[in-house]
């Protein structure tokens, strides 16, 4: 039987801890134990690695482990998702969803049809946002949860810092190449740059990107590609569009 994994709040040397809520729901929704065992997650990002956990106290807002033997890991392709901020429930399941199939960093961005009311709001999602992509992370069995970038305006994507280092490929999801030719869809794309071990992709938000945001992102290097012929929404896109760039970077 497969173990649950978690993800520790607190590593040093060969103990390991979660606190607050997240013990509260392993000792309490869970009804944990002494003597059990889980895979615990430590570190984070590069340096996450798993190793086997044995419980060895249990209290209300504290879990403590021991911690044994490391499980080797394959490293993960590394995608960027740089996701337009939309209405709420659709856009957290979208967060939920790429975590859950791989996706390594999310930056939510003010775009031009963007909601105002929703983009004042979504600095104050942040911490909710934190919440999901751990929850999903150790769901979904992963080392460490994708980072939450604070929300930025499209100009400001290309700033120092909002954007991966290195070298990576830059694709833009547009509605406009709905009805394009295959070697703008993203699957094409991606097999021309199969050595790309980095890959950002933004997705707009209802209606698309703005005629002046796509001028942005051809401008800046962006290349454009389309899912194929017909329009998806926002969160279908997101989630559709990680699941290919996942697997061409496999």
């Amino acid at each position: 039987m497969t173990r649950r994994r978690w993800i520790a709040d607190e590593v040093t040397g060969n103990a390991a801890a979660l606190v607050g809520d997240h013990a509260a729901h392993l000792a309490r929704v869970l009804r944990a134990e002494i003597g059990q065992e889980f895979d615990i997650a430590t570190g984070d990002g590069a340096r996450s690695m798993v190793r086997r956990g044995t419980i060895v106290s249990i209290s209300d807002d504290r879990v403590e482990f021991a911690l044994g033997k490391e499980h080797k890991l394959k490293p993960a392709p590394k995608i960027t998702l740089a996701l337009a901020i939309f209405k709420f429930d659709r856009m957290e399941w979208a967060i939920e969803k790429c975590t859950e199939i791989g996706v390594a960093r999310i930056i939510p961005v003010i775009a031009r049809r963007s909601d105002a009311h929703l983009a004042i709001a979504a600095v104050k999602r942040h911490e909710r946002w934190q919440r999901i992509v751990r929850q999903a992370a150790e769901q979904s069995r992963r080392t460490a949860p994708p980072e939450i970038a604070a929300p930025v305006k499209l100009k400001d994507l290309a700033g120092a810092g909002v954007l991966p280092a290195g070298e990576l490929a830059r694709i833009v999801l547009a509605e406009s190449l709905a009805e394009s030719e295959d070697d703008t869809r993203l699957g094409g794309i991606l097999r021309s740059r199969s050595s790309e071990v980095e890959v950002v992709l933004a997705v707009g938000p209802e209606g698309g990107w703005a005629d002046e945001e796509l001028a942005w992102f051809r401008e800046t290097g962006w290349v454009a590609a389309s899912l194929g012929g017909t329009i998806l929404r926002a969160e279908t896109a997101a989630i559709v569009a990680t699941a290919l760039t996942l697997e061409a970077l496999h």
